[in-house]
């Protein structure tokens, strides 16, 4: 069905919003991603044959992956807010500067493995949740980041001075720079061209993202062990649209998401990282791993940025280090 979509019901989609293809009972999700990525089994089709079940079919979802009605990742948020769609899934490290919070779970040291993180994101959901004009439905982390390079093994921090190595969050580049490398900002989905023709010299990004966007194919390198947190990734609804429900259908919508979806996402990027790993061994590319003693040398290298975003306040009088104790359930 979503194949057979015109391009003027597409372009319809735009001007009148995500409703000219969804009927009042029914929502339309976003997100740039294929059909076939992780999330898709293990978040949004959950959150969809939930909401249906508790809701006895009166209420439901339909999928536009591929970016059907916003191509751009960095303007999934916008585009919810605009209207295009009534739930989006969105990347808050895109726009780091507006959500301090969200991207506060990616700081050194505070959770290794998504598992972790995510539960320290839901430690702070309330005060996440401030920071978007939209009703927060799930909040999650993927795995600590790896490095992916093409032409040069890293296994210390002498190797990466001079690279160009994308970042998935702005809040990730003073540490990239403090490593003697020049951070850059770029969509997942140009990654593996980017790479392959010397664009950049290396990706920093969580383990699933081999498998999800073939990264073993310019990739010849994979170093794991970075001092470095995993992302923060929320599903939101559209606020006015939430705001118009009945109460007996808020409570569906609320009973479909909240905590069990944002730990079903914790638990998909977990998985999907481990896979991704193994794809990347079983396709032949080289996997290292840090010793304690390159460990601490990275630790060492990105102190003094780590310990100035702490100090720092970033919002709504709260310094990094009040957040990163709340995320660590202190």
């Amino acid at each position: 069905m979503f194949k057979k979509l015109s391009a003027l019901s597409l372009t319809l989609a735009w001007l009148l919003g995500a409703t000219a293809f969804a009927s009042a009972d029914e929502f339309a999700l976003g997100y740039f991603m294929g059909p076939k990525h992780p999330l898709n089994k293990g978040v949004f089709t959950p959150f969809a044959e939930k909401l249906s079940e508790v809701s006895d079919g009166q209420l439901s979802v339909r999928q536009f992956p591929g970016g059907a009605l916003s191509s751009a990742p960095p303007k999934q948020y916008s585009a919810l807010l605009s209207g295009i769609m009534d739930i989006s899934f969105a990347l808050p490290g895109y726009t780091a500067d507006l959500f301090p919070i969200s991207t506060s779970v990616s700081a050194p040291h505070l959770c290794s493995s998504a598992k972790e993180c995510t539960e320290a994101l839901l430690r702070v959901q309330d005060k996440i949740e401030a920071e978007f004009d939209a009703k927060l439905l799930g909040v999650w982390a993927n795995e600590p980041p790896i490095l992916v390079t093409r032409d040069k093994p890293v296994d210390g921090v002498d190797d990466l001075a001079g690279l160009k190595i994308r970042v998935t969050t702005k809040a990730d580049a003073p540490y990239i720079e403090a490593l003697g490398a020049t951070p850059v900002s770029q969509p997942a989905s140009v990654l593996n061209q980017n790479l392959a023709n010397g664009v950049i010299d290396a990706i920093v990004i969580d383990p699933s993202a081999i498998r999800s966007f073939s990264l073993h194919e310019p990739g010849n390198y994979v170093t794991v062990g970075l001092p470095l947190s995993g992302a923060a990734f929320v599903l939101l609804m559209n606020k006015g649209v939430y705001d118009n429900l009945t109460t007996e259908e808020k409570a569906w919508v609320d009973q479909a998401s909240g905590e069990g979806l944002s730990k079903m996402g914790g638990e998909t990027y977990a998985k999907a990282g481990a896979s991704g790993l193994k794809f990347a061994a079983d396709n032949g590319v080289e996997i290292i791993r840090l010793d304690e003693e390159a460990k601490q040398e990275f630790a060492d290298a990105i102190a003094a940025p780590f310990e100035a975003w702490q100090e720092r306040e970033i919002s709504g009088g709260m310094t990094g280090r009040e957040v990163y104790n709340l995320m660590q359930g202190k």
